[in-house]
């Protein structure tokens, strides 16, 4: 149903007091996987071979959206009441720094697959799909792409491989009893759908700003539990990365003082 600019596709029931399937005094687990990414306002370059990017000197980060997605999960749970988050992200033991960032923004706890291997879309969607089935998480909430690779595969693949409902590019998140409502921008206008739980919802810029964290949560996440643990599953790569290269140059601008400039400028390139 279109109203003022809206699509609303949600069957209309009131929203109760967050509980997991319906049970109060139940905690609702949300599952919030995160990526290591190099700071995206870093400037890279790759490595002479074309092998890879060169790394040395540069600050890695919590992928912007994943971020937003812990940050959103930390909301739900203040808004609610009764919200269990963990963070789990797929890498090396430097990515434990990540971890403890999202524990200090208030995860309760934090799972490092250990695995040195590379890993594209559809292995990391198997991964989770096997911590999902483990964990039995209510909602799981992640960034819509990562700012390495801006896929934008992960989420879609884990939900189909999962069978359970999807919402992409939230730009709002209610969640209530056994449900979750998620409202997204399209080109049209806004969407706004109710899922059915357990759900895959990824989250966009506009969803939430993270918060700055400051030191108590800091030192409050030494303490909460980080879990190393090896793959469930085995990377099986469909694409793979065969060369890294600079974006071409752009040639240097020109100014002019008229139109008239302009347009013999314009000539002399063959653009009129």
């Amino acid at each position: 149903m279109l109203l003022g600019g809206k699509i609303i596709a949600y069957p209309g029931a009131a929203f109760a007091a967050l509980s997991h399937d319906g049970v109060r005094g139940k905690p609702m687990k949300i599952l919030v996987p995160i990526k290591r990414v190099i700071d995206p306002y870093a400037k890279v370059r790759p490595l002479a071979d074309g092998s890879g990017i060169d790394t040395g000197g540069v600050k890695f980060e919590i992928n912007p959206f994943d971020e937003i997605a812990v940050e959103e999960a930390v909301r739900l749970r203040e808004k609610n009441g009764d919200v269990d988050i963990t963070v789990v992200t797929i890498g090396g033991s430097e990515s434990e720094e990540q971890l403890r960032k999202a524990l200090a923004m208030g995860a309760d706890r934090a799972i490092l697959v250990e695995s040195s291997d590379a890993w594209d879309s559809p292995s990391v969607a198997k991964e989770l799909e096997a911590l999902a089935r483990e964990l039995g998480p209510d909602l799981v909430l992640m960034g819509k792409q990562a700012t390495d690779d801006d896929n934008n595969q992960a989420a879609q693949m884990l939900a189909a491989r999962l069978d359970w409902p999807q919402a992409t590019f939230a730009s709002k998140i209610e969640a209530s009893g056994s449900t979750v409502r998620v409202t997204r921008e399209t080109d049209t206008g806004e969407e706004t759908l109710e899922l059915d739980l357990p759900a895959v919802v990824t989250t966009d810029l506009r969803l939430n700003e993270p918060r700055y964290i400051a030191l108590p949560g800091i030192i409050k996440a030494r303490s909460k539990p980080l879990e190393r643990r090896a793959p469930a599953t085995a990377p099986s790569l469909k694409t793979r990365v065969t060369k890294y290269e600079s974006p071409a140059a752009r040639p240097a601008g020109r100014k002019v003082g008229s139109v008239d400039e302009l347009v013999a400028a314009l000539k002399d390139r063959g653009a009129l």
